[in-house]
């Protein structure tokens, strides 16, 4: 079976990509190297992939042209490739022609692969607004640019499977942490503050937030359940995360205790559309996926911690 993976060299892609492999899997990965972080991070996850035999192509999913350089041949396709996060140096153009954009000449590229068995969008938890504790049926109501247009682009593919243009679906992730995590997320950036001896920047309140913090290995095995039963998948929004909730502060303390050091706490001024709360409810994926989470955050953030010692000091 033949896959392609967008934003294949970027955190949660190049998981999928690895997990996919190992599984028989023939793996194709596009990327576009964007600058909004260390470009030398998304290299060296390429690299990880390359010694594998996995290929990644350099592709602007914003040019529909350069998608005419891949095979027509794919099995499924993956869509993890976004304008990440909530970030004030990203504009709205940036949010629109990288999620919305991109995703709908994805989709075009989609119809002429003949054989395609299925298309995987890759959504977030964003998309529900600041609270997001709710079953998939909920409507949604995203509180940033970021939201807003993954919620766009999730209706561009869903709107694909009700009018039998193509099987897909779309999978809402919570809170992924764990190896190759960006390096302006939570615990990377803890973590690197740690070792550097630099202050942590923390949004005003952000340490009473709730979040459901979920290993990037629980959520990999969640998409390869998912390609496993594809076929009767087509249609549904299904979230992927964990029923353990902790608060930013309680992972703070669990970094400081792995690591044994206190870590200096700069806070700074609160960030619009920050969600307050996220809380997976997984009903629906341990149902039609048999999807079961089981990394706690301790044993997570020492794989993320080993990581980032091996690769970086």
């Amino acid at each position: 079976m033949k896959v392609l993976i967008t934003g294949a060299a970027g955190f949660i892609g190049s998981h999928t990509a690895e997990k996919l492999h190992d599984n028989g899997y023939e793996v194709t990965g596009v990327d576009n190297f964007s600058d909004y972080y260390d470009v030398s991070l998304k290299n060296l996850n390429a690299t990880a992939l390359a010694k594998k035999g996995i290929s990644i192509h350099k592709l602007d999913l914003r040019n529909a042209l350069a998608l005419e350089a891949l095979d027509q041949d794919f099995d499924f396709i993956i869509h993890f490739a976004a304008q990440p996060g909530i970030s004030a140096t990203s504009t709205f153009e940036e949010y629109l022609t990288n999620n919305v954009i991109a995703t709908q000449n994805l989709l075009e590229f989609a119809h002429k692969n003949s054989g395609l068995k299925h298309f995987f969008n890759i959504a977030t938890s964003s998309i529900y607004g600041l609270e997001a504790t709710f079953p998939e049926d909920v409507a949604p109501q995203p509180a940033s640019h970021y939201g807003v247009t993954k919620l766009a682009a999730e209706q561009l593919v869903l709107a694909e499977a009700r009018t039998n243009k193509l099987k897909a679906s779309s999978l809402r992730l919570y809170s992924v942490y764990g190896p190759r995590e960006r390096p302006e997320k939570l615990y990377t950036k803890l973590i690197a503050c740690a070792f550097k001896n630099e202050s942590f920047p923390l949004f005003e309140g952000s340490e009473k937030h709730l979040r459901s913090f979920t290993y990037v290995g629980d959520i990999v095995n969640g998409i390869l359940q998912a390609l496993l039963v594809h076929e009767k998948l087509n249609g549904e929004i299904i979230n992927l995360g964990t029923e353990e909730e902790h608060t930013t502060q309680q992972g703070i303390d669990l970094v400081e205790e792995l690591l044994d050091q206190k870590i200096a706490i700069d806070v700074t001024e609160k960030r619009s559309g920050d969600q307050w709360r996220t809380l997976a409810n997984i009903d629906k994926a341990r149902r039609l996926l048999n999807y079961n989470p089981s990394t706690t955050l301790k044993e997570g953030l020492k794989q993320q911690i080993d990581w980032y010692k091996e690769n970086f000091l």
